[in-house]
Order: structure tokens, then sequence, then C-alpha cells
């Protein structure tokens, strides 16, 4: 699987959620506006939809595109808008 972006090192809290189940904090570690790689509490399957909230946005619907162990890499079903990915590596690196 090829991506359309690079993905950046990054290293921010966010809430993720399955569904059913309430949100629950977790770690992201790489960010491209059409993805992320997160660190989940237990192991997703593959093509599960999530939702990811970074702090100050609305939760972005994703859907789980490989997994190694507890970390997955998520495909959000809508791009972040290149001012907003930028805001978040801004936030991120302090």
């Amino acid at each position: 699987m090829s991506r359309r972006t690079d993905r950046l090192p990054i290293e921010a809290e966010v809430r993720l959620r399955r569904a059913g189940s309430p949100a629950y904090p977790a770690r992201v570690f790489d960010l491209s506006p059409e993805g992320c790689k997160v660190e989940f509490v237990e192991r997703p399957a593959l093509e599960e939809h999530v939702w990811v909230k970074f702090p100050g946005l609305e939760s972005l619907q994703a859907e789980v595109r490989w997994i190694e162990g507890f970390a997955a890499g998520v495909r959000f079903d809508k791009p972040l808008h290149a001012a907003v990915f930028e805001r978040l590596m801004k936030i991120s690196r302090g």
C-alpha cells in the first residue's frame, strides 16, 4: 500500500473511540493530512472504523489500514485541510 504523502513525526495525545465504546486517551506517533499512526489499548481489526479526536478539533472518522501489535495506521475519511495540518504540527512541536 502506498501513501499519497509522507507522514511526519509527531507525538500527541488524542482521544480514540471505537464503535460502541467510550473514547479513551491514546497517542499518535506520526501524521499526514490523510492519516496517522495510533497506539490502541486493544488490537483493532483491519478496516475497522474509529474516531480520532485531536484537542480543539472535531472527531475525525478513520479506517484502520494496517496493524502492527497494538499500533495501527489509520486513514481519515476526509483529509485534513492544509492549515489544520500545519496547526497540529506546530502544537505538537511546542
